[in-house]
């Protein structure tokens, strides 16, 4: 099977089409409510992608009350006993920055030159903020108008899938296996697998939310999450000498141990970090909470030895402070289970590379779906979404990896058929 210039054009036009219409829906998930999904606002997109998944012929189609989306894609005719593999990428978006009324910009023919935001003045996307723009000059670029992200995380991923589904209803002689599709709710806040249907997944899935063109990302950090409470005692503070104990200000003392070196800004590739996340409260009682990261889990295990210890010190420091110290494991390194599984690997790569595209077998310095998934038994490895710069107002993905992300997921289910 080789995917010509005219189903290539289809791909393009249509997973287009469809990314700047689910980038306008608003699915911006928070993990302060306690609900599940974390807001309502994600069933919006939910019920558009149950009713297309619809339209385009699958089965089973459904949408639970925790916002998953659910669709079987029956075989091609003849290929009922090929294996059955899943597809899956999140709708909701990053709390980190407003993704309300996004309105997306499309630069034509990007020439090198600053991509500058209608709505805002304060910004613009150069090359020195990120270099790979110099591999889409001549592309089209995506990006937001500049007071909201973009949503190609993970709406991108979403496009290039609805794309595949409208080829295969559109272009029989694209034959395929039995295909699962799963949209979750929550990935951003660490939940898109928390309520999952895991009898509705087949044995192994591809996640589409990695990052740029090309990429195959079959490592991820393990990671924890540290929440430390300080309690101290208030005092008036006119007459608080030997007496106060100031939790917030003890916290603060705290933060500033962590080592400079070792915080996201100052680490890159396999090195990892302690993230000051959130601080807040008063004298009286303050929290922290820390997210470390590493590819390795015995670093990470040095982190929390040396937040214990420091706990123990700042104790001993100033008699009255109480803290309490709670480690919460969030997911494991994907490597660890995707290893066991080459062929889910090799198959992978291969479709990127009938797609024309330089295979980059990378790591992502961050988590996936696919993380959690493998540790409960179902390996899968992500594949790349197109976009750059995730989470912040710069966000874009070029146009062209919308049509690859698509073409990826074609060439997955022609490698699983034969």
């Amino acid at each position: 099977m080789k995917i010509n210039k005219e189903i290539q054009a289809f791909l393009q036009e249509y997973a287009k089409k469809r990314f700047l219409e689910y980038v306008k829906i608003d699915t911006t998930s928070d993990e302060n409510t306690g609900t599940f999904p974390s807001t309502e606002r994600q069933f919006n997109l939910a019920k558009i992608l149950a009713k297309e998944l619809k339209d385009l012929g699958f089965q089973n189609v459904s949408m639970d009350e925790f916002c998953y989306v659910y669709g079987d894609l029956p075989a091609t005719k003849g290929l009922e006993k090929v294996q059955a593999f899943g597809l899956v990428a999140h709708m909701d978006t990053s709390p980190a920055v407003s993704g309300s009324n996004v309105e997306p910009v499309i630069h034509k023919n990007y020439n090198g030159k600053p991509i500058k935001y209608p709505k805002n003045n304060d910004i613009q996307l150069t090359i020195e903020d990120s270099p790979e723009l110099k591999k889409f000059i001549g592309m089209d670029i995506i990006t937001s108008s500049g007071d909201t992200l973009l949503g190609a995380d993970d709406k991108s991923g979403i496009a290039g899938i609805m794309a595949a589904a409208a080829a295969w209803q559109k272009y029989p002689e694209l034959e395929h296996g039995p295909i699962v599709i799963c949209f979750t709710p929550d990935e951003e806040i660490g939940h898109g697998t928390t309520k999952i249907n895991m009898e509705r997944l087949p044995n192994f899935c591809y996640t589409f939310d990695g990052g740029e063109i090309g990429e195959l990302e079959l490592e991820c950090f393990d990671a924890w999450k540290a929440t430390i409470i300080f309690k101290g005692v208030s005092v008036h503070p006119g007459y608080s000498k030997n007496l106060m104990v100031n939790a917030i200000e003890i916290a603060c003392r705290f933060a500033s141990q962590i080592p400079e070196a070792e915080t996201p800004q100052n680490t890159e590739k396999r090195e990892g970090f302690y993230h000051l996340y959130t601080m807040d409260g008063n004298c009286v009682k303050a929290r922290i909470v820390f997210i470390l990261r590493d590819f390795e889990k015995v670093n990470n295990e040095k982190r929390m030895t040396y937040l214990t210890k420091l706990k123990e010190t700042f104790e001993e420091r100033y008699p009255g402070l109480t803290i309490e110290l709670d480690f919460v494991h969030s997911y494991e390194n994907m490597i660890i289970y995707l290893k066991e599984h080459p062929d889910i690997i090799s198959k992978a790569a291969e479709a990127i590379k009938q797609a024309g595209l330089e295979l980059n077998k990378t790591l992502i310095r961050g988590g996936t779906d696919g993380a959690r998934l493998s540790a409960r038994g179902i390996p899968t490895p992500n594949i790349f979404a197109g976009g750059v710069l995730f989470h912040s107002l710069k966000e874009y993905i070029p146009v062209p990896a919308l049509q690859k992300s698509a073409e990826v997921v074609l060439y997955l289910a022609k490698n699983w058929a034969v």
